[in-house]
């Protein structure tokens, strides 16, 4: 019996951690490939099998119910987190041969000892997949928003939104990007160096990296893109507190809030700390004057590592309910980044997709409004407010703002390609357009 290599068992224990434990991806597989030891070409082997896997659940178990003949429900779990990793490697893979594909899933079916019975199933379905691939692939449409579910692994309600909110044509763009890999981009701490002399370094140390397009924005500052190279010298960067993991469109937010040293500027919602850790290198002196709130006890300890490992040492952190009186005194500044349906980050979060519903949009919607009503409070008579969101839904956007009130200001004048084609004085990214994650963002003042 053939063995499953060590990136496609830490796929399939992703797999079945996500589906079957509730586990979210990235922590599973980084569970995973630390106990398999795997590291370089085999992790990033691991990581691509095992977001795809999780990204094109819904495409590939339209298929296993037609080619199985069954509800995915009636398969055991084991077997189906075989088929679907099998089926995502045949059918939306590269780089791999038929027979090799469904041999290890066969092997990862029948388990370590090579005795769970049921990989008959996985063999006979693989095989009439890897035979009839191009038949498959060719019936798969998006002509209307249940075929593009099926077509685009999205649930149905999702594209049903996109559809009334977008139209069809940008709804079918905007699918047709959440199952492709994203932009890599990464923001210059400059806490610890200035970005031409940082991106200078990493290219000398054979890293491909560029600064963003100017022609297609956004174009933040600090942010640079990574396209490849020698990733232990990028991570080495990160853990150096040199480079911040960070899309172009979450940078675009502070780049609007722009933050002066010498303000006293509030971050609401702010772990894990990455606009925080922003914030606080445009403030200079380590960040002093910046108060940044979370609520959640796990992400304020992530805020304060990342605020030590990127130098910004005098950043006051609360762990506090973004929705209670804010701390005392008036801000400056006051950044709204509350928690959302994230559907504008589906490509880097594999399983965001299959945890949303529109219950959460309502609940986040609401959340947010309260957060904002407090975000008014702290500013007062004259200070100012961003509101950003990285997902793409009138509920949790437009819908916020204009139950907030306020004056909201025009943004759409300073970044026309950026401007929401339904009210431009708000922006919003996309990822089909922009090529980064979708955010909102609106300024207001009191």
């Amino acid at each position: 019996m053939s063995t499953a290599t060590p990136p496609r068992l830490a796929a399939y224990e992703t797999l079945r951690r996500v589906f079957e434990d509730g586990a979210w991806a990235d922590r599973a597989l980084r569970s995973a490939a630390t106990r398999l030891h795997l590291a370089g070409r085999e992790r990033a082997q691991a990581q691509a099998l095992a977001y795809g896997s999780v990204q094109r659940r819904g495409t590939t178990d339209h298929f296993i119910r037609r080619l199985a003949g069954r509800p995915t429900a009636k398969i055991d779990p084991p077997l189906l987190a075989a088929l679907r990793l099998g089926l995502y490697e045949l059918l939306f893979s590269t780089g791999h041969a038929d027979h090799a594909a469904v041999d290890q899933a066969v092997a990862l079916a029948k388990g370590p000892a090579g005795g769970r019975r049921g990989s008959g199933l996985v063999n006979a379905v693989l095989r009439r997949a890897a035979r009839e691939q191009e038949a498959l692939l060719g019936e798969l449409t998006d002509d209307d928003p249940e075929a593009a579910a099926v077509a685009h692994s999205v649930p149905p309600w999702l594209a049903r939104l996109w559809w009334e909110e977008l139209g069809p044509e940008r709804a079918r763009a905007l699918l047709a990007t959440v199952n492709e890999p994203p932009e890599r981009a990464f923001r210059v701490n400059e806490l610890r160096g200035e970005p031409a002399h940082v991106l200078a370094g990493l290219i000398a140390d054979g890293v491909e990296a560029h600064l963003p397009d100017g022609s297609r924005p956004p174009a933040p500052a600090a942010s640079i893109v990574i396209d490849g190279g020698d990733w232990e010298r990028i991570e080495s960067a990160v853990n150096g507190g040199t480079l911040v993991p960070q899309s172009r469109g979450s940078a675009s937010v502070v780049e609007i809030l722009a933050p002066q040293p010498g303000e006293r500027v509030l971050d609401l919602c702010a772990g894990p700390g990455v606009k925080a850790t922003q914030i606080a290198a445009r403030l200079g002196a380590s960040g002093a004057g910046l108060v940044a709130v979370e609520r959640d006890e796990g992400r304020a300890g992530e805020l304060r590592d990342l605020c030590a490992q990127t130098g910004a040492s005098a950043v006051e952190v609360i762990c506090a309910d973004a929705s209670a009186p804010p701390p005392e005194g008036r801000f400056d500044a006051v950044l709204v980044d509350p928690p959302c349906s994230g559907l504008g980050t589906l490509a880097s979060r594999p399983d965001a997709r299959w945890r949303r519903s529109p219950e959460t949009i309502g609940a986040t919607a609401e959340l947010a409004g309260r957060i904002l009503e407090r975000a008014f409070e702290a500013a007062g008579p004259d200070g100012r407010i961003v509101y950003s969101t990285c997902t793409i839904s009138r509920r949790e956007n437009e819908a916020v703002i204009a139950a907030a009130g306020g004056t909201v200001e025009d943004l759409g004048s300073g970044a026309p390609g950026l401007a929401l084609d339904e009210d431009p004085r708000f922006l919003q990214t996309l990822p089909d357009r922009d090529g980064t994650d979708g955010f909102f963002i609106a300024a207001l003042r009191p």
